[in-house]
């Protein structure tokens, strides 16, 4: 049975959420108050309505207590989104996921009872500061107890070599995941690089110039393996 979502307010942000959630099969509706919005995204998506989300009307005559969950995705307008967070928590909708730009709009989406609080220009800053100062690092997902699950440039010392030989796990203690690798593929009459993970690699895999190292390990860990083999 296909899941079902509902992403309010359809700018950059909340139309990535919504396209990537049907790719991966969804059925998802979007609302936005803007019928331009609406009418160039219903193609994408299996429903797009062009409502004001904190009419409860409007938004009960759409079933919007039958999703599995709800992202308040509304961008600037802080007052407008968190007057949607209210009316969806009083509806008693099952899952409730809000927007935040800043610490402050964060607690106040607490304080309100929302769980669950994306801050994507935060996380998008960490990155990019994380990737300015250590170039090595394409991107990460940031665990609990600093620890890391991470995309990483293999360092020119890791190069040409065996797993075996560079022993991560008793050396770094660092876990390999999978590499992805490039690929040379042809696509009408014409060659074509693209990047395919090789699943679980085998201790002879060699480690090649173009590859990305997918890893798990803490960040400082991480950090020296890269810094000592540099």
């Amino acid at each position: 049975m296909k899941k079902k979502f509902a992403v309010i307010g359809i700018g950059q942000f909340g139309k990535a959420i919504a396209t990537t959630l049907t790719k991966h099969g969804a059925e998802v509706m979007v609302i936005d108050r803007n019928e331009e919005v609406i009418n160039n995204i219903a193609d994408e998506v299996a429903l797009a309505v062009a409502i004001d989300a904190i009419d409860k009307k409007a938004l009960l005559a759409h079933n919007i207590t039958d999703f599995d969950a709800v992202v308040v995705a509304i961008g600037q307008d802080f007052e407008q989104r968190i007057l949607c967070a209210t009316l969806l928590l009083d509806l008693g909708v099952k899952r409730i996921i809000t927007r935040s730009i800043g610490k402050n709009q964060r607690i106040i989406l607490q304080k309100i009872g929302i769980k669950e609080i994306l801050s994507p220009e935060d996380e998008v800053g960490y990155i990019v500061a994380e990737k300015l100062l250590n170039p090595n690092i394409i991107s990460y997902l940031q665990l609990p107890d600093d620890y890391r699950i991470a995309e990483i440039i293999p360092p020119e010392n890791l190069l040409n070599r065996t797993l075996i030989d560079i022993d991560l796990r008793n050396k770094y203690k660092i876990n390999l995941i999978t590499i992805k690798k490039q690929i040379e593929i042809k696509k009408n009459n014409s060659i074509e690089i693209e990047q395919h993970i090789i699943g679980v690699p085998s201790s002879e895999t060699i480690i090649k110039e173009n590859d990305c190292l997918v890893v798990f390990g803490t960040s400082h860990d991480i950090e020296k393996l890269i810094e000592i083999n540099k």
